[in-house]
């Protein structure tokens, strides 16, 4: 059993091991691995236990943290989807959290695991290895059957779809840069103004459009650009809400942010891809308005959670402190 970390993992094995497994998402493939990697600022580590030739645990691990002096009290460390398993390898996700955490323990203050698969059969493990567990909801989209899936949508949701068609809303993919900036641009003054949370700088995004990881979907009305949302995608399995944003105040009537969502699966629909899954619906012991908008589009509701490590408490708690500050600051 050995442990290889980047260039030490070969990309056969990787891809090998990724088609055929059940907690693969697009996050932990090579090719969101390469994007991360290719930006200024970002970083991702790449860690798998081998044995026999074959892989059996595998995991990347992208390293963020904010420009400037706030990066010292905002280093972190994003498992995105949670690490790929095989079955009955209990052992080797051992092995494989073990050394993550003697990797990365000095150069973050915390790491946060956002699963997407059920990982509860190895919860034991994670908190053998002082994972604390979060219970974090998520909705996931049966997209196989459209008269189903009109069914399952709230009769507000049918409404305002229908109204923005009926007013000359058009769904349509980013078929160049200057869209997606356009997109951005609507998404960086979403968490501005409201969301108030770290977004990737602009040319991840840009990135994103040029290599073969999926897709963004746009809510045109008269050629211009008034919502989106980013897709990942594994085809034939799932596409997933990456990010989504709105003009919703200038245009109340189009229902932007309703209809990036929708776009999303019925471009999940018609292309054969059987689920759309949210990445998230906030933590059931928190208020979350959030999730009430993603429950009307009519998914199943589930609880996978996420794991949470914190390196350094003191840190933590200031770095928190700060982010609480700089919210107050914003809504002067």
């Amino acid at each position: 059993m050995n442990l290889l970390k980047n260039n030490e993992i070969s990309k056969n094995r990787w891809d090998l091991l990724f088609l055929k497994n059940i907690f693969s998402s697009p996050f932990q493939s090579y090719s969101f691995y390469n994007l991360f990697n290719s930006i200024s600022g970002l970083s991702a580590d790449v860690f798998a236990i081998e044995e026999a030739f074959q892989i059996k645990a595998l995991c990347v691990v992208t390293i963020q943290k904010e420009p400037g002096i706030l990066g010292f009290f905002s280093r972190r460390a994003i498992i995105y989807g949670g690490p790929i398993v095989e079955p009955n390898s209990e052992l080797f996700l051992d092995y494989l959290l073990t050394s993550i955490n003697v990797e990365i323990k000095k150069k973050v203050i915390y790491s946060e695991i956002r699963n997407l698969s059920d990982y509860s059969v190895f919860r034991e493990i994670y908190k053998r290895n002082l994972w604390q567990y979060l219970p974090y909801q998520n909705f996931i989209v049966d997209c196989a059957d459209k008269d189903k899936l009109l069914q399952k949508l709230s009769s507000n949701r049918k409404r305002q779809i229908k109204k923005a068609i009926s007013n000359g809303v058009k769904l349509k993919e980013a078929e160049n840069i200057t869209e997606v900036i356009e997109f951005y641009n609507i998404l960086k003054k979403l968490y501005t103004l409201k969301v108030k949370k770290p977004l990737l700088p602009r040319n991840f995004f840009e990135e994103f459009f040029k290599r073969d990881i999926g897709k963004y979907l746009l809510v045109v009305f008269k050629d211009s650009v008034i919502g989106g949302i980013m897709c990942p995608i594994i085809e034939g399995r799932c596409i997933y809400e990456y990010y989504v944003a709105g003009l919703d105040d200038e245009y109340r009537d189009l229902f932007p942010s309703v209809m990036a969502t929708w776009s999303a699966i019925d471009y999940a629909n018609k292309n054969k891809i059987p689920l759309f899954d949210f990445m998230g619906a906030g933590n059931k012991e928190e208020a979350y308005g959030v999730r009430d908008f993603k429950a009307r589009f009519g998914g199943k509701q589930i609880e996978y959670g996420r794991f949470l490590k914190i390196n350094n408490l003191f840190l933590y708690k200031l770095g928190n402190l700060g982010l609480k500050i700089l919210k107050l600051l914003k809504k002067e």
